[in-house]
């Protein structure tokens, strides 16, 4: 299993995480980080091919909190800046389902 970036689409640009605004989604391609943050991220699952979503910053813009294979990462501004994803287009709520809640009765 290769870890190394996947080839972009060549009809869509990669961008910086950093750059995509809460709400948005978008599918990791490359972890340019220096070598141990690289690998942190790799091992929290954060690898080539991984769709992601910005949930939400910290008042100030930094951490970054993130939506990734069922659970909540957050990470600092400089590391997302490292990262290229390929932005996804925005999905109507509507269209998502919604788990329901189970109430005790």
């Amino acid at each position: 299993m290769l870890l190394g970036p996947e080839p972009a689409s060549p009809t869509v640009a990669a961008t910086p995480l950093s750059e995509l605004a809460v709400g948005e989604r978008g599918v990791v391609r490359a972890v340019r980080c220096p070598r141990p943050v690289r690998r942190r991220l790799l091992e929290l699952g954060l690898l080539p091919g991984t769709p992601v979503q910005v949930l939400r910053r910290a008042p100030l813009g930094d951490p970054i909190e993130l939506r990734l294979r069922g659970y909540s990462l957050s990470i600092r501004s400089s590391e997302a800046s490292a990262i290229e994803v390929e932005s996804l287009p925005q999905v109507e709520a509507a269209a998502v389902p919604q788990r329901e809640e189970k109430r005790a009765t």
